[in-house]
């Protein structure tokens, strides 16, 4: 295809952003990765070109109490909140799904936030990057909360909005039936476009701040703990990012490596391994830990190097091939153009990462991941903090046709989860019901051809029939 062909598309995407009110930043930007994609640039990152990176651990780490009081209390903190959850049913802000007391992601998220005020003596703001679909349904819900928004600063900020692109001409979308499906967000990387577009970084310094503590809403274990604030601004580091050993459950998620060229630290997804180099991606001997997606960033830095690269980071591109309707397979495929913020990390010489414990990495992106952090393997103390009370986080697999869906997953708990302290494995294939203080032990796997219901009180052991 002739790229004059392309360039029309690109001029298109343009002239369709302008009109839906996008800035000039964001927009380069989005031009920056459409010239990348119509030259054929993947993103991928051959297992030929990286090793294994080992890093120093948390646990191992001195960090006086000055240094962390010091640093914490010039940070900001920044949650990501753009998704929908729509992979488990959800339509809107995943952030207000109940998980534990009556409390959504984003209540618990808030008052840990206050509590931490208190303890640090520390303003610790608390920014949201919301998407289009999530901003009113999180300011609504927010409100409630009235101390929470700090003087001089935004309770939130929005994330950008780009085309999708038809994939045979890589022109803009056009999709009548439901407009809102012509665009997409561009990966959580668009947050230094956000934070450059709205002038916040300039913001965030002139109230005195140095640093940005930045992690996924739907974390509950990304708390902006006074010690590893203390570790990295004594680090001197201009980036840096926590990361905590692979597990099974891990195994196709992207992980950390140094490149071989330049000794940069890379964090390579999954989506920019190449098929031939999925068995490496996926050995835990070999590539040991991926990120948690709590990253540490120097304001001081971001906007040099932001000033530097005019505005545009430069993160790897990642080509995301998708339908325009995602419930509708028979749709137009499309591609999305996304970057990954951790990719961040080989931007910036002397970038860092540290180990630390999965408490400080408690994501949920399946019903699996919400049947643990319902369950007793996590307490929730008076600071809202979670705290691992089990020996380890079990392997959950929960039959996809009965329980992918928040909806339907809640009807087979209609009184809670089970016990799982005892429990190294849980294993579900069919449609159950759970009871009430059903305790479970052990490797736990439930078959059925028909549904089937755990009476309450039931203990299940590994091996034992029901």
């Amino acid at each position: 295809m002739a790229t004059s062909v392309r360039s029309k598309g690109l001029e298109a995407a343009r002239a369709k952003m302008r009109e839906a009110g996008s800035d000039e930043v964001a927009i380069d930007t989005f031009a920056h990765y459409y010239r990348l994609l119509e030259h054929g640039e993947t993103g991928m990152i051959p297992e030929s070109t990286i090793e294994p990176l080992d890093m120093e651990s948390l646990d191992d780490v001195v960090v006086s109490e000055e240094d962390a009081l010091a640093a914490v209390r010039q940070t900001v903190v920044i949650k990501l909140n753009g998704g929908l959850g729509t992979s488990m049913g959800m339509d809107r802000a995943k952030s207000l799904l109940c998980v534990r007391r009556g409390l959504s992601f984003l209540d618990i998220s808030a008052r840990q936030i206050l509590h931490m005020r208190e303890k640090y003596d520390a303003k610790l703001p608390l920014v949201l990057m919301n998407s289009f679909r999530t901003s009113q349904d999180t300011m609504d819900a927010l409100a409630r909360y009235e101390t929470l928004p700090v003087d001089g600063l935004p309770l939130e900020f929005l994330q950008n909005k780009e085309p999708k692109l038809l994939a045979a001409r890589l022109e803009p979308v056009a999709w009548p039936k439901d407009p809102s499906l012509e665009w997409c967000p561009p990966g959580h990387g668009d947050i230094y476009t956000a934070l450059q577009g709205t002038g916040l970084i300039e913001q965030m310094i002139e109230a005195g701040y140095r640093y940005v503590f930045v992690s996924n809403s739907d974390n509950l274990g990304a708390v902006p703990d006074a010690r590893v604030a203390g570790w990295f601004a004594t680090s001197g580091a201009p980036f840096a990012i926590e990361a905590v050993r692979r597990t099974p459950s891990d195994r196709k998620g992207g992980h950390f490596a140094r490149r071989l060229s330049d000794g940069r630290i890379v964090l390579r997804e999954s989506a920019q391994t190449l098929e031939a180099d999925k068995e490496a991606l996926a050995d835990l001997s070999r590539h040991r830990f991926t990120s948690t997606n709590n990253l540490w960033f120097d304001l001081h830095a971001m906007r040099d190097t932001l000033a530097q690269r005019r505005g545009i980071l430069g993160l790897p591109l990642i080509r995301n091939v998708k339908t325009v309707d995602p419930a509708d397979p028979t749709s137009p495929e499309v591609i999305q153009i996304e970057t990954a913020m951790g990719a961040a990390i080989e931007v910036f010489e002397g970038a860092r990462t540290i180990e630390v414990g999965r408490d400080r990495f408690v994501p949920v992106k399946t019903t699996n991941d919400l049947l643990v952090l319902r369950s007793d393997i996590y307490a929730l103390g008076k600071d809202h903090v979670l705290e691992l009370v089990a020996d380890d986080v079990p392997f959950v697999d929960l039959d996809p046709a009965h329980y992918k869906l928040v909806g339907e997953f809640d009807k087979r708990f209609p009184d809670g989860a089970p016990s799982m302290k005892g429990a190294t494995s849980l294993k579900v294939e069919g449609d159950w019901t759970f009871g009430r203080d059903v305790r479970l032990q052990g490797e736990v796997v439930l078959e059925a051809t028909s549904a089937q219901r755990v009476e309450p009180g039931t203990v299940i052991s590994g091996g034992q029939d029901v």
